[in-house]
């Protein structure tokens, strides 16, 4: 379900990543060309803990557990952050939860972290839905800025190591 991203993957992201539903829920814009997904590959999605979503062997979104110094916030030393999309064609069946819930299995036994945090926008209530899924708790909200530098709200939630174990 989960594996490392590869070049040949290109035309895959940039089917789903093209789709104005998917980015700008996720707070990137959508993908223009092959050659834009193929540049996020060798640099975004190259980072440690970053892993295609696959459904038949094919990428069908992202998930990345994210450690400081990476990530959209830093949550303290010793936590987390997980991120998340997946292209819409396989929304509401399940598939983001199952991956997630093998990056925080990972996150919590492996890499030894206290607490994993995410963040959605406010809107987004699928994500939401995800992570209560998952057993996340509410934590804060939070004002962040988009790739084209408008403000936005997002509410972050946290999952301790002791809840999930």
């Amino acid at each position: 379900m989960l594996r490392p991203w590869n070049e040949k993957d290109a035309k895959w992201l940039y089917f789903y990543a093209r789709n104005p539903n998917v980015g700008p829920m996720a707070g990137w814009n959508p993908h223009q060309s092959r050659e834009e997904s193929l540049y996020i590959i060798q640099t975004v999605f190259s980072k440690k803990e970053t892993y295609a979503i696959t459904f038949k062997g094919k990428p069908i979104g992202c998930i990345t557990l994210y450690v400081h110094p990476d990530g959209n916030y830093y949550w303290g030393d010793g936590n987390g952050e997980i991120g998340y999309w997946i292209g819409e064609q396989f929304w509401g069946q399940g598939i983001t939860v199952e991956a997630s819930k093998i990056i925080l299995k990972h996150g919590f036994e492996d890499l030894k972290l206290k607490t994993i945090y995410a963040t959605y926008q406010k809107q987004n209530k699928r994500s939401k839905r995800v992570l209560e899924k998952l057993g996340f708790k509410y934590y804060d909200e939070v004002e962040k800025l988009d790739v084209n530098y408008r403000s936005f709200k997002e509410i972050a939630m946290y999952l301790k190591g002791e809840d999930y174990l």
